[in-house]
């Protein structure tokens, strides 16, 4: 994933771009960058943040950058924010996105008269670099938005730097928030709502789908109006959200509350405790135990402070070592109890199989697990918040293939529907596998239930495989 931050000011803005964009680091750990514009011009700086925290890597930059203008970037894939020169005038441009089709892409620029573009270590072309490329097609920089935004299948989301002002583009579909807000004498836009409250910014909007607004110190200006259709991710609610953000008028914290509680309503365990898989099962955990009347505990705590999100390193083994190490246990919560473990997914299931086998090593008696969401069985196409290079990877996935055969893809509507025998088999499947005591998922009308708003705005490819 990624995550954006812009600020525009009649005064220096550069603290407050520093912070709003530190305040995104949960969105990805490998590269970051700042770029502003003042009386000397442009100025950026991007670093590599694999192994040491955003604040830690632009402490230096921080004291030494100035503009009234700037926006920041928080990525897990290509480095940005990008200096761009075109006959658009010069920009600096930050997306949150994915481009499907980036050899079709390159192909027909390389057509229409593109010389280049740079490569990336790993062989790969820059995002960020494509989406400029295709901006600059056209006569402005909203033409240009709009644009590339059509011809990009998957989702892209823009932040353009330039000296007059901030150009900001939700994603046509409206898949990731883009939110701005206010305070005296400046303007901020950002992915997570929350970046900007201890910075003194209030709530001014969020961006519609396909929505382009121009941000200055003076004002915001919509440029280009939203679609009506939207389909945001139904994920940023469940798992990759910030707790304390709120989209589309829903808060993160409140939804995990009422996904924990409707998952209750339809489950009878007894049990001696509820916990959360910390951080993002914490909250669903806390609506579960306040609808079921099982306290609520915490067996093991995590050590956060030097370990980042487990879903962001790119090798498996990687991503179970960080689950494992940051799993503290707390012996008289689990020795010889039952316990109920709330999490928000489960997508390859060795993180989970090795937290069950963690609670039976300390002791636990029983070890029931309930996910927040229905079964992962559709890679997303839209977003890079998962790593799977393969839909197999996904545990539901395999046990379908592993129960119908190689020619199994036409009977999944079978196991999308939580009525039906074949869920049920998968579900054991999984269950026997991982080694829990029982396995519960969330339905899928009850989770879009739980968000109190119309079901058809919510994009649920991941879990029905329907655009």
């Amino acid at each position: 994933m990624s995550g954006f931050f812009g600020v525009a000011s009649k005064k220096d803005c550069v603290f407050d771009l520093f912070f709003g964009t530190d305040y995104h680091s949960h969105l990805g750990t490998r590269r970051s960058g700042m770029a502003v514009y003042g009386k000397d011009g442009f100025n950026r700086v991007i670093h590599n943040i694999e192994n040491s925290p955003f604040r830690t890597k632009f402490e230096r930059d921080f004291t030494e950058m100035k503009g009234n203008i700037g926006i920041g970037c928080i990525s897990d894939n290509e480095p940005q924010p990008l200096l761009v020169r075109s006959h658009l005038g010069n920009f600096a441009i930050a997306t949150v996105g994915r481009i499907n089709n980036i050899d079709e892409l390159v192909k027909k620029a390389f057509a229409e008269g593109a010389t280049h573009f740079l490569e990336m270590s790993g062989g790969n072309i820059n995002a960020t670099e494509l989406t400029a490329s295709l901006i600059n097609r056209c006569a402005t920089i909203p033409e240009g938005i709009r644009y590339a935004q059509s011809m990009i299948e998957g989702s892209m989301s823009v932040l353009i730097l330039t000296p007059e002002g901030i150009y900001a583009a939700r994603d046509k579909m409206g898949r990731t928030p883009v939110v701005i807000g206010k305070k005296t004498g400046a303007y901020c836009v950002a992915f997570e709502s929350f970046s900007y409250l201890n910075l003194g910014y209030e709530h001014m909007k969020e961006l519609g789908p396909g929505e382009v607004d121009f941000i200055s110190a003076e004002g915001v200006q919509t440029i280009l109006a939203p679609h009506d259709e939207m389909k945001i991710c139904t994920f940023l609610w469940i798992y990759y959200g910030f707790s304390a953000s709120s989209y589309e008028g829903l808060s993160v914290e409140k939804m995990r509350y009422n996904c924990g509680d409707m998952l209750a309503r339809r489950d009878h365990t007894e049990a001696d405790s509820v916990s959360g898989v910390p951080d993002s099962g914490t909250a669903h955990a806390v609506g579960y135990a306040n609808r079921s009347k099982i306290p609520l505990t915490r067996p093991f705590v995590k050590y956060t402070h030097t370990w980042p999100r487990s879903f962001m390193p790119a090798t498996q083994v990687k991503r179970d070592l960080i689950a494992h190490m940051k799993l503290i246990p707390v012996d008289e919560l689990i020795h010889k109890k039952r316990l109920i473990l709330i999490d928000d997914s489960l997508v390859r299931g060795t993180q989970m199989r090795g937290t069950a086998k963690f609670l039976y090593n300390n002791g636990a008696k029983e070890v029931h697990i309930r996910l927040a969401c229905p079964p992962l069985l559709f890679g997303c196409p839209y977003l890079n918040f998962s790593r799977s290079s393969s839909e197999l990877e996904l545990i539901a996935r395999r046990k379908v293939m592993e129960l119908e055969g190689e020619n199994y893809e036409s009977k999944l509507p079978l196991y999308v529907d939580p009525d039906t025998e074949e869920h049920l088999a998968m579900i054991e499947a999984i269950r026997k596998e991982l080694g829990f005591t029982s396995l519960k998922y969330h339905r899928l009308d009850d989770m879009l239930e739980a968000t109190g708003q119309s079901h058809c705005k919510f994009c649920t490819y991941c879990w029905n495989g329907k655009k």
